[in-house]
């Protein structure tokens, strides 16, 4: 008993630095953004109390504030869609093969640590028109007439292909959390398998797939709480545009607090990505906690 209470207090000890930092650095933030939501403020004079202003303007009279909303749960989706499904997939592969694996993981991992800056100047210059990019040059040999596609500056298109660029960088990072669960299941599940006759195929599905499900529903949430905060990679490569139609949450709120001095407003978008980040993420939890 006292073993058990010593090594909880130990626990406890190296955990206490990175919850004061953690409730410094973000908890508190969420309050101030909170506080500053009720203020009609520009960031240099004097603050005037407005009330539930802010709020009624965002929900009733800002048509982009609700197409950022939109245009923000899209980008969630096909950000889950290619980090969790499509990182699995690299590390089932991963596990087939036997050369060449730490190359692969390497090279898969390498977006992770490069910084969005870097990530979003490849990716502009891939997907560019003028001079013609990779992208186009290849879909120009098969059709001439996509050889002058527009990609980050078509309406259609510029919000998945902020998407797809956001999950390419952090595809590595679920890739390796998945191979390191896969390689943790037990070898006697697997040779039971093969013993009753499973193929690779089955063996995945209803043995490895099943053990690491606690992981996979780990990485959604972590991918869903990634994405419904994303600025970087969407802001860099398309700034929201065109006309709004890459505009996310997290974008909207930049432009209203900082360029157009609207700090109160911006507070108020602020806290609309926090509540729409506890509903999902915790729908989410409550719904594969059913299925447990």
């Amino acid at each position: 008993m006292q073993n058990a209470f010593g090594k909880r207090k130990v626990i406890f000890t190296f955990l206490l630095p990175a919850f004061i930092l953690y409730t410094l650095f973000v908890a508190v933030s969420v309050v101030w953004a909170c506080f500053y939501s009720f203020f009609d403020w520009n960031g240099v004079g004097s603050m005037t109390f407005a009330g539930l202003k802010n709020y009624m303007d965002l929900l009733t009279g800002d048509p982009v504030f609700w197409l950022s909303v939109k245009n923000t749960l899209i980008y969630t989706v096909v950000d889950v869609v290619i980090q969790v499904f499509g990182g699995l997939l690299f590390a089932i592969f991963l596990t087939r093969i036997t050369h060449f694996r730490a190359g692969l993981q390497t090279l898969y991992y390498v977006p992770v640590v490069i910084s969005s800056v870097a990530i979003c100047q490849i990716f502009s210059k891939l997907f560019s028109v003028t001079p013609t990019g990779v992208i186009n040059a290849v879909l120009g040999a098969v059709n001439p007439d996509l050889l002058y596609m527009e990609w980050i500056s078509n309406r259609k298109l510029a919000l998945y292909v902020a998407a797809f660029v956001e999950a390419y960088k952090y595809l590595g990072l679920y890739m390796v959390i998945f191979y390191a669960a896969l390689i943790g299941v037990p070898g006697e599940l697997s040779e039971a398998a093969i013993v009753d006759g499973a193929n690779v195929v089955q063996e995945f599905i209803y043995v490895k797939i099943p053990y690491i499900m606690p992981v996979i529903v780990a990485n959604c949430l972590l991918v869903l709480n990634g994405s419904l905060r994303s600025f970087d990679v969407s802001f860099l490569l398309t700034k929201g545009g065109p006309s709004n139609a890459s505009e996310l949450m997290s974008t909207y709120m930049y432009k209203q607090a900082f360029p157009s001095q609207r700090y109160g407003y911006g507070s108020a978008v602020a806290m609309a990505i926090v509540i729409l980040c506890l509903v999902i993420g915790l729908g989410f939890r409550k719904m594969t906690a059913e299925r447990e």
